[in-house]
């Protein structure tokens, strides 16, 4: 099958959406299909040989965040030479109401298209003005697809519709397969994200520290991902300080090996998540986790069963938690296992063998419509068969 696949955000930048992407047409390459992607990207930004630039991206604000988006003229040329070129069987939009690539290509693209809506946001105003823009564009999608039930219902609540809910993947055996590496064990609790992004909640830990290093000391916080490290520690006494080490920027093999060297790995995020990927990743390297409770938290790790919750935004509910799970090595080991169980449900194995069944579904429902416009042409001029 020949599959084109839309990337809204920029792919230098490293993201949840980025990654679910790169991961699905790494997955489907290796079954055997022919992918592309088309992506936003800089001119010297390496890319996969799967991967076909758009040109430059733009930083916007997009769903508390901002994201690198691609949009105008130039784009929408690319996107109609990259359709011709790559005469797909099949379209896979990501977050095609993000004013991206997406969009243009909703517009362009003739034949199945399949959507994925990442987004949850249940108050977007911006999404429910901009629906007499998008309606056109999104009558032509063939099938959609939500990646938890909060994004499922974002979509329906805002521009209506359903969805079929697949989530996000995870290549479980790399992150079960990673070697931890000593230094990064022995106390140690894991954060992985964006540091100046105060969505992903650095600032709610970092006001947990003090208290958790107030009853185990010797306790060590790991912290990768790209931002203000001075910034980020400004708030914690200056004798606290040392026990943060930044990592910066980490390979995924390096991000991998983190997950499996800590004692708990942590996950403070204030709101905006649809999912949760870090949180797959995390149950798949075998780290007990503690999340805060948002809704697409809570549905992944299966309503508690498979990593604990704390208040979101409640640094004292955050520190209590992390230091009951740090005295508890039997609880860990419990997490640990029951994770491991419960993820294997996001492999690739499971995940992408459900979107290819949805591939098959709108190539062969196009399939038959153009087979059914044939004969009704063949009729219609007389050339009808007996």
């Amino acid at each position: 099958m020949r599959i084109g696949i839309v990337c809204p955000y920029s792919w230098d930048v490293p993201g949840g959406v980025q990654f679910h992407i790169r991961d699905l047409a790494e997955h489907l390459i290796r079954l055997g299909h022919e992918v592309s992607v088309l992506a936003p990207a800089d001119d010297e930004t390496p890319l996969p040989p799967f991967v076909v630039s758009a040109g430059r991206a733009v930083p916007v604000p997009y769903n508390g965040s901002v994201a690198r988006l691609n949009f105008g003229f130039l784009s929408a040329a690319r996107v109609r030479r990259w359709l011709h070129e790559g005469d797909f069987d099949v379209i896979h939009i990501h977050e095609p109401t993000s004013p991206s690539l997406g969009l243009l290509c909703c517009w362009a693209a003739q034949g199945p298209i399949v959507a994925t809506f990442h987004t949850s946001n249940p108050r977007s105003r911006a999404m429910i003005a901009a629906y007499p823009i998008l309606q056109p564009a999104l009558e032509k999608i063939s099938a959609r697809i939500a990646v938890s039930e909060y994004a499922r219902r974002t979509l329906v609540e805002h521009l209506g519709g359903d969805a079929v809910v697949i989530p996000n993947g995870v290549d479980v055996d790399f992150f079960a397969a990673a070697e931890p590496r000593p230094e990064w064990q022995g106390g140690t609790i894991g954060f992985i994200g964006r540091i100046d992004e105060p969505r992903k909640g650095l600032p709610v830990l970092m006001n947990a520290l003090p208290k958790i290093l107030a009853e185990r000391p010797g306790t060590r916080l790991l912290v990768a991902g790209r931002g203000d490290e001075e910034e980020a520690v400004a708030g914690l006494p200056p004798a606290m300080r040392g026990n943060v080490e930044f990592l910066g920027m980490i390979s995924d093999e390096d991000k991998a090996r983190l997950l499996r060297s800590v004692d708990v790995y942590v996950a403070p995020n204030t709101g905006g998540e649809s999912f949760g990927i870090i949180l797959v990743e995390a149950l798949s390297a075998g780290a007990p986790v503690l999340a805060s409770d948002l809704d697409a938290f809570t549905q992944v790790l299966d309503g508690g069963a498979a990593g604990e919750l704390f208040a979101n935004e409640d640094a004292d509910a955050l520190a209590a938690a992390a230091v009951r799970l740090l005295g508890d090595a039997g609880r860990r080991a419990e997490l640990s296992e029951r994770g491991s169980r419960h993820v294997r449900r996001f492999d690739w194995s499971v995940v992408g063998t459900d979107i290819l069944a949805v591939y098959e579904t709108v190539t062969a429902g196009a399939a038959s419509v153009a087979a059914d416009e044939r004969i009704s042409l063949r009729a219609r001029f007389g050339l009808a068969r007996d």
